[in-house]
C-alpha cells in the first residue's frame, strides 16, 4: 500500500470516528421522531376513541411525548423526551422542535409504567411562551383533559375554555389526561443533533420551512397533515 494511500485511509478513518458520536446521537432523535409519527397513528386509529379531528384542524401547534416513564416509591416523578410542532396558515405544519416534558405527584405508589402524552395547543400565546427555553403547564397557560372521540362537540365540553387540552394512553386505554403543573423545557442538544446545526433555536426550527431536515422529519409532517387538514 502506498504511503498516500494509507494516509488517506487514516484520514478517512479519523473523520468517521469523530462523527461518530454526532451520527449516533442523531439516529436517537431520529427514532423519537418516528416513535411520535407512530403514537399519532395509533391514537387516531382508535374507532371512536381519538383525538376529535376538529380540534386537531383548529389547532396552532401539537406535541408528542412518546414512553414518558413514570416511577418511584411514595414520591414519582413523569419524564420524558418528544416533539412539537406549529402551524401557519401559509406554510402548513412546521418541522418538529424536541422538548422534554418533567412533571412530578406525590402519593402512595410503586413501580414504572410508560405513558404516551399528546398536548393540543388551541391558542398562538401559549406557543409564543413556550419558545422561551421553560413553560409550566397551568401557571403559564391553562391546561385540561381534552375530550375524546372522533366526532366529539368539544363545544360543548367544559374545559374546552382551556388554551391546552391534553391527552394520554397508558397500557392500552386513551383518555384525556390533567398534566397541571408539568414543566416543558426545549431540548437544545437534541436539536442541534437532529438538525446538524449548532446554536439553531426553537423559533428558528418553527419559522424556517425551507431547511435542509432529515427525511423523518417531513414524514410526521405528512401525517399529522393528514389528520389535521388546513385550518378553517
Amino acid at each position: 500500500m502506498s504511503r498516500i494511500v494509507r494516509i488517506s485511509a487514516l484520514v478517512l478513518g479519523c473523520v468517521f470516528f469523530v462523527n461518530l458520536p454526532v451520527a449516533f446521537a442523531q439516529h436517537k432523535e431520529i427514532a423519537k421522531v418516528y416513535q411520535s409519527m407512530q403514537v399519532l397513528n395509533e391514537i387516531m386509529a382508535i374507532p371512536e376513541g381519538g383525538i376529535p379531528e376538529s380540534l386537531l384542524r383548529s389547532s396552532y401547534g401539537v406535541a408528542i411525548f412518546p414512553g414518558l416513564l413514570k416511577a418511584g416509591f411514595i414520591v414519582g416523578a413523569r419524564y420524558g423526551g418528544g416533539v412539537m410542532m406549529v402551524r401557519s396558515d401559509q406554510q402548513g405544519w412546521s418541522n418538529p422542535v424536541f422538548f422534554t416534558l418533567i412533571g412530578g405527584s406525590i402519593g402512595w405508589q410503586i413501580g414504572a409504567q410508560s405513558t404516551d402524552i399528546i398536548l393540543v395547543f388551541r391558542t398562538i400565546q401559549s406557543l409564543d411562551a413556550i419558545t422561551s427555553g421553560k413553560f409550566t403547564l397551568g401557571a403559564d397557560a391553562s391546561v385540561a383533559a381534552g375530550p375524546v372521540g372522533r366526532h366529539a362537540s368539544a363545544e360543548t365540553d367544559l374545559n374546552f375554555s382551556a388554551e391546552i387540552l391534553s391527552y394520554s394512553r397508558s397500557r392500552g386505554l386513551f383518555a384525556g389526561l390533567s398534566v397541571e403543573g408539568a414543566a416543558l423545557q426545549v431540548d437544545y442538544d437534541a436539536n442541534e443533533s437532529f438538525y446538524a446545526r449548532p446554536a439553531i433555536l426553537p423559533m428558528q426550527i418553527f419559522r424556517t420551512y425551507d431547511m435542509q431536515v432529515p427525511p423523518a422529519a417531513d414524514e410526521l409532517k405528512k401525517t399529522l397533515r393528514s389528520y389535521s387538514g388546513p385550518r378553517p
